[in-house]
């Protein structure tokens, strides 16, 4: 692969809602966005750029990199069509195999069989090429081949990632429903937030808010955070250059820390768990960590942004019961956040109107398959001046 290291039609992958703060990321990285859809965006990039996007990337899933288009009307035609590909310029014979896909076709009952099938015709090709294959299974740690079948139409892509980019490897306590990775980095970037002022954040839970916060605030690649990923898998991987990528990307860390971090929650456990993910991610020195209710949480005298995330009423917490915490957040906001910038990242309308606030702006966001908002609220102090129209 790394003979001839050309453009290949790439599809980035995200959660639903993140498509725009991918798109926004991969063109501070360079690139040109040809598409976009709900789960992805479509770039030209070589093996070494999907290598660092693998490191840069904060809202991304996978870098797919196109491999193949088949047309395939059932599985038989899938394994007669992928037999024929170039497998053995690709796959290690001494390497590990998985197949991923996401498959609409209508002869299709079992949604594993077109993964079996597919690779039944890579390691059959092999087998017939090279007299060798790799061991196979569902393990997303080796090289990992995706599949989009829909209707008569297969488009087969090398996974660059492996296991998701969202897995940064330092989350290793939860705290009850904790918000994913990505979306938490999708927030701040909608936040506009740099590190240059204050960030608060009552009710953490397990600390992604803060920690991602973190990352950004010293400009840390969070493909730092793990080691393993598909693109030192493919046969002929570059992994001199994907060394010193890495090694390149942590001279970009800016020295200077940022403004103060303050992550509060009334469970000990939840500042348990994100005290120890903020040590296994190495910005535990840049965070204050606080057990108290969230009216309670101590707030720097610079004015900067304030973040909560709090219950939806669904799974966690009876939307009646929540109805009072809603309230008093809304008066925390009015009456200790005043000149702050506040958010509030929750779903459902009665929980919304329960903060009894002006909402300055609303942006959408799935979390968990659960339609949610970013309320963003001006939190003057005082009265409002707003000055009359000029005659």
């Amino acid at each position: 692969m790394t003979a001839n290291d050309s453009k290949r039609k790439t599809r980035v992958t995200c959660a639903p809602s993140l498509a725009p703060y991918l798109k926004e990321e991969l063109e501070a990285l360079g690139f040109e966005c040809l598409s976009m859809d709900k789960t992805g965006v479509e770039i030209n990039a070589s093996t070494k750029d999907a290598m660092m996007l693998n490191l840069h990337l904060r809202t991304a899933f996978h870098v797919l990199q196109r491999f193949a288009d088949i047309n395939c009307r059932n599985a038989d035609e899938l394994y007669s069509e992928a037999k024929r590909l170039p497998w053995d310029r690709v796959i290690d014979p001494d390497g590990f195999l998985s197949i991923t896909s996401n498959v609409r076709n209508e002869t299709i009952t079992n949604s594993m069989f077109p993964n079996m099938r597919l690779k039944d015709a890579i390691c059959d090709k092999l087998t017939s090429t090279i007299g060798k294959r790799p061991d196979a299974g569902s393990s997303t740690e080796g090289m990992v081949v995706s599949m989009h079948w829909v209707d008569n139409k297969a488009r087969i892509y090398l996974n660059m990632t492996g296991r998701k980019l969202s897995d940064r490897g330092y989350r290793k306590m939860p705290f009850m429903a904790p918000m994913r990775e990505t979306i938490a980095a999708a927030v701040l970037m909608e936040m506009k937030y740099d590190g240059s002022r204050p960030l608060v954040v009552p009710m953490c839970g397990s600390g992604t808010i803060a920690i991602e916060a973190a990352l950004i605030a010293k400009q840390r690649a969070p493909g730092l955070l793990r080691s393993n990923y598909g693109c030192t898998k493919w046969l002929g991987a570059d992994t001199e250059a994907w060394a010193q990528m890495r090694s390149d990307a942590k001279k970009l860390q800016v020295k200077a820390d940022p403004a103060p971090i303050i992550a509060t929650d009334i469970e000990e456990e939840a500042i348990d768990a994100t005290r120890k993910n903020a040590v296994t991610a190495g910005v535990d020195h840049l965070i204050d960590f606080h057990v108290c209710d969230f009216a309670e949480t101590p707030m720097p005298e610079e004015c900067g942004d304030v973040v909560l995330h709090g219950e939806y009423g669904v799974r966690l917490g009876d939307e009646d019961e929540l109805i009072s915490t809603y309230k008093r957040i809304g008066d925390y906001l009015k009456t200790d956040c005043a000149g702050w910038d506040g958010f509030i990242f929750t779903s459902g309308k009665p929980l919304i109107g329960a903060i009894r606030l002006k909402v300055s702006k609303r942006t959408p966001f799935v979390n968990a398959e659960i339609d949610c908002r970013l309320l963003r609220y001006e939190l003057y102090k005082g009265t409002r001046v707003v000055e009359a129209p000029r005659s």
